[in-house]
């Protein structure tokens, strides 16, 4: 007979279930694929199935098996006094309860509870006991000492409850231990009887089920079977209650019992272990998590209250305080130590050490402020603008007692540290007692030290005796050396991270949110903290630390222009005193200025006074040339090279940004920045200094010198404008950049306050070179000429090929649209697309956009006259003076001037007729030996474009230019010195062979330019 069938009780009931299954084997297979439960299903299983049972276990119970084989491991290994092995069984069992977090949320075990307390309560035990501790090997000394640490740290959590259990202390689940202990060995016995005994009580144990599981399964057989014998059924129901009720019973409690066996395995003669399958009631289980949820809330609670008070308000002595400071820095760094808890306790010893002075108060707050700066874990985290305000009002606290209360910072040793928070070394009399002990180390460290005041004769605690200690050292020290406080750290770094905060923070938040507009309000806190910051050095003779901060005053005042910093200012002012404007009762910011009467009762007591406005404060009065001249001139005396040559830029920049052209121009004259910048080293400079050159351009453009401007703007402006600038980050698809070279170029970026305008700056540039190049294309139009400008003549030649072209839309659009009116000689229409730009709104400074229309006006006729002169001077043998100055609005003075500069510089071969105000022109063909000569000099330029294109491709950078000069009018110079400067450009994306660009001293550079 098969196995499957040896749990029958009769042969009667073995053939009627072979009989049924076999009738059932069809239909049941269809079943089976459809989902329908058959219990015959698993007759595919593997053979290896037939000696396991696999038992479904949930989270809990798995992970409370686990604590149940650990704690029993542990407790032999505490028999047996191994303390290696408790200590790898204790890292087990602690990582065992980091898995079991949720299980724990709701409920340490007991069991779990104990063998805390128990492992506490042993291993003190051995600590005590010097005798036994001595004849450890020194590995299992080790695990000793580190089994102490590991459960103190690891024990803290579960002080409440194990607290409760001390107080009340559970034994019966010991003796549950023992009987579960001794069951498993009853069953592990059992387990070893021959198999007839096995069989016999498997048989008995089965047959006394066979007919609940056979009933059970007929009558389900039965009801699956059809639906006609329903009613026979029933009335066998009504007739049969009380049996068929008993059997319903029996079988669905057979059924519940052994619901987690499937198929074969509920026919097998081995023993199964069945789970009962308990149902929680939900209330019961909604009871306890609220439970659960209240204590978890009453511990936070206690925790919180806790680390609220850190030390007892009640005798609390600045050494207490101290000694304490100096435990939380020492555990700074550690492994698995939490920055912000030890930066509220730091906070909160601050505020307790207020009403010690500054000699308690300053050291702390040191701290304080290290410890908010190694919140910051990588280079691209920035400090939260919250704790960066909480910072600054630190540091402003402690510019307080250093300006206006006349102290001044030591650095403190680490002698001095020792001696201010340990306050007398006892740990040292210690040690030095635990060596010259003849009884053992151990015993001698152990030993309680008696603590005598000398002057009394009296018992002191060793807090007393450190607060002693500490007066009668104060009591020594004269007044001057009272008002120096020794600290850890340096004030001016501190001042320089909060700058570097401060722009991190402007580099990440977008630009378009009020968030980056409440951010500039802290701008004057960090001006005023840095300026405060360079008086106390200065007063205290450090000039390096005065020049750093000076320098990094500057770097947040040179880029403002007068008229916008004051509106700035006194919106700062206004936010400082009344808050956002928004928050504002309505009453007083819609009311108008006419006064109404105090009647309450009729107006708003806010519609009285108006809108709160500022008294006239002294903003005009502050003269920013001479505070940026007096901080540069400090820098340039006491400051590094790096820091003296970014002043410098910043002071040019300044000078430019004010129209103040010549002095700009002439200090970049003398510095000699644009020969030496390519050797600075630093990117962060170059770009300053490419920002410098675009503003030079933009003032000089700003006064009509157009020559000077376009020479700033050639080496910049001809491509990645945004990169050379900082202002953008390009994301080519085929860039080589890797992830690091990208992540440093977006550290380097300016804020976006900062930014030049890119519109603004590309309208200076093609219209400076429009007007440069225009005429020289009219010129040189029948044969091959000079470029001035290749970028213009690029855009220029892409617009002319547009078969279709709209109305202009943007900046290049309305500049190529007026070149082309310029050539043909309507300067009107020139005139009206270049002065109508709304671009023109962004420059600052009063009446800034009528200024700069009425010199584009006088410009284009210049330009357009001299085009129009260029162009058709062959078709004509006489010109009138008066019908040129009717053309182009003009007077005579001005135009006989431009006439006469072209006939000087051989542009126009023309001469006066001055009784008839006419200019006589001539045609002059050239000989064959001048256009043998036009022709070799042609080709002479081909060879030099290509010879140059070749090192290009070769050498990546942009070639040799000649020296030949032009002044603006066109003449040949070859006197004078010629000084170059422009943008920084090359091979590296900042860093280049050497500084192009044009001269500044508003001569013109002839011969072959560079390619753009």
């Amino acid at each position: 007979m098969s196995r499957f069938w040896a749990a029958g009780s009769s042969d009667e009931s073995s053939e009627d279930s072979d009989d049924s299954s076999s009738y059932d084997s069809d239909d049941s297979s269809i079943d089976a694929r459809g989902g329908g439960g058959n219990r015959w299903v698993d007759f595919s299983d593997d053979s290896d199935s037939e000696d396991e049972v696999r038992v479904v276990k949930s989270a809990k119970e798995r992970s409370l098996e686990a604590f149940a084989k650990h704690i029993k491991n542990l407790r032999s290994f505490m028999k047996q006094k191994d303390f290696k092995k408790i200590q790898s069984e204790f890292d087990d069992l602690s990582k065992a309860m980091i898995k079991a977090k949720k299980v724990l949320s709701a409920g340490v075990p007991k069991n779990l509870v104990r063998i805390l307390v128990d492992l506490e309560d042993f291993i003190t035990e051995q600590l005590a006991d010097k005798a036994a501790f001595k004849k450890l090997t020194p590995n299992q000394g080790r695990a000793l000492n580190r089994m102490k640490l590991t459960l103190k740290k690891h024990n803290k959590p579960y002080q409440v409850v194990m607290t409760h259990y001390r107080k009340n202390p559970v034994t019966d689940d010991d003796d549950e231990d023992r009987d579960s202990d001794s069951s498993d060995s009853s069953d592990s016995d059992s387990s070893s009887d021959s198999d007839s005994s096995i069989s016999r009580k498997k048989a008995s144990a089965d047959s006394s089920d066979s007919d609940s599981d056979s009933d059970s399964d007929s009558s389900s057989d039965d009801s699956d079977d059809s639906d006609s014998e329903s009613g026979d059924d029933s009335d066998d129901s009504e007739e049969w209650g009380s049996d068929t009720t008993s059997e319903s019973s029996s079988g669905s409690e057979a059924q519940g019992a052994y619901s987690q066996l499937q198929g074969r395995a509920k026919w097998l003669k081995k023993t199964t272990v069945v789970v009962d399958k308990i149902v929680k009631d939900k209330d019961a289980r909604a009871a306890g998590r609220a439970a659960a949820k209240k204590a978890a809330e009453e511990e936070a609670a206690e925790s919180s209250k806790a680390s609220k008070s850190i030390l007892p308000i009640e005798n609390l002595t600045p050494s207490l305080i101290q000694k304490k400071v100096k435990e939380l820095v020492a555990s700074r760094g550690r492994r698995g130590t939490d920055m912000r808890q030890v930066l509220r306790q730091l906070e909160a010893l601050a505020k307790l050490s207020h009403d010690f002075g500054p000699r308690v108060e300053i050291p702390i707050l040191m701290n304080v402020i290290t410890a908010q700066f190694d919140l910051q874990r990588n280079m691209d985290d920035y400090m939260p603008p919250k704790t960066w305000k909480v910072c600054a009002d630190y540091l402003s606290r402690i510019t307080h007692c250093l300006v206006d209360d006349g102290y001044k910072l030591g650095q403190a040793t680490v002698e001095e540290s020792d001696m201010l928070l340990i306050g007398g070394g006892t740990g040292k009399k210690k040690m030095k007692a635990a060596a010259a002990a003849a009884d053992g180390a151990m015993a001698a460290v152990a030993a309680d030290e008696k603590l005598i005041n000398p002057h009394t004769g009296e018992a002191e605690t060793e807090d007393e005796r450190d607060e002693r200690l500490r007066l009668e050292k104060e009591a020594t020290l004269t007044d001057e050396e009272k008002k120096t406080i020794f600290v850890m750290g340096s004030y001016a770094l501190f001042l320089s991270s909060l700058e570097q905060e401060y722009v991190k923070s402007l580099q990440h938040i977008s630009p378009h949110t009020q968030d980056y507009i409440a951010r500039l309000r802290d701008e004057s806190t960090l001006v005023t903290l840095l300026t405060k910051g360079q008086a106390y050095y200065e007063r205290e003779e450090s000039p390096d630390d005065a020049a750093i901060l000076a320098q990094l005053s500057v770097e947040h005042l040179y880029y403002r222009h007068d008229s916008i910093a004051i509106h700035v200012d006194k919106a700062i002012d206004f936010y400082r005193k009344y808050g956002e404007v928004e928050l504002l009762h309505p009453a007083s910011i819609m009311s108008s200025d006419a006064k109404f009467e105090s009647d309450y009762s009729k107006f708003h007591p806010a519609a009285l006074n108006g809108k709160p406005v500022l008294p006239d404060l002294d903003h005009e009065n502050v003269d920013s040339t001479e505070l940026i001249s007096k901080l540069t001139s400090f820098v340039y005396q006491h400051g590094s090279d790096r820091a003296k040559t970014r002043a410098m830029i910043c002071h040019i920049y300044h000078h430019a940004l004010h129209d103040r052209f010549t002095e700009a121009r002439d200090l970049l004259l003398m510095s000699h920045l644009q020969e030496t910048i390519s050797n600075a080293g630093d990117v962060s400079t170059m770009i300053l200094f490419n920002r410098m050159m675009v503003n030079l351009g933009m003032a000089a453009f700003r006064l009509g010198n157009i020559w000077s401007a376009h020479q700033c703007f050639a080496d910049i402006c001809s491509g990645r404008v945004r990169e050379l600038l900082a202002q953008g980050v390009s994301t080519g698809r085929f860039s080589d950049k890797s992830s690091e070279q990208e992540k440093a170029e977006k550290r380097r970026q300016v804020p976006y306050h900062m930014h030049i305008n890119l519109d603004l700056l590309e309208a200076c540039h093609l219209i400076s070179a429009m007007l440069l190049e225009v005429p020289n294309m009219a010129a040189t139009e029948d044969r091959r000429g000079r470029v001035i400008s290749r970028t213009f003549r690029k855009h220029h030649d892409i617009y002319d090929r547009q078969v279709f072209t709209g109305p202009p839309e943007q900046t290049r659009d309305f500049v190529m649209r007026a070149s082309k009116a310029l050539r043909k000689g309507d300067w009107k229409t020139c005139v009206n697309y270049l002065t109508n730009m709304e671009i023109w709104l962004l420059v600052p400074g009063d009446g800034a956009e009528k200024k700069i229309q009425s010199m584009l006006s006088e410009k284009i006729k210049l330009e357009g006259l001299r085009t129009y002169l260029f162009a058709f001077s062959n078709q004509y043998d006489s010109l009138s003076l008066t019908q040129l100055c009717g053309m182009f609005e003009m007077s005579k003075s001005e135009v006989h001037s431009v006439v006469s500069k072209m006939i000087i510089n051989r542009e126009l071969y023309a001469c006066w007729d001055q009784p008839t105000e006419t200019i006589v022109l001539r045609k002059v063909e050239p000989t064959s030996l001048q256009v043998m000569a036009l022709q070799f000099a042609e080709k002479a330029a081909n060879l030099v474009d290509a010879n140059e294109r070749l090192l290009d491709t070769t050498s990546g950078t942009y070639g040799y230019k000649d020296n030949d000069h032009y002044n603006p009018e066109g003449r040949h110079h070859s006197h004078g010195h010629h000084n170059r400067s422009g943008g920084v450009r090359g091979g590296n994306r900042y860093r280049g062979g050497g500084n192009r660009g044009g001269n500044t001293g508003g001569h013109r550079r002839h011969g072959g330019n560079r390619r753009n």
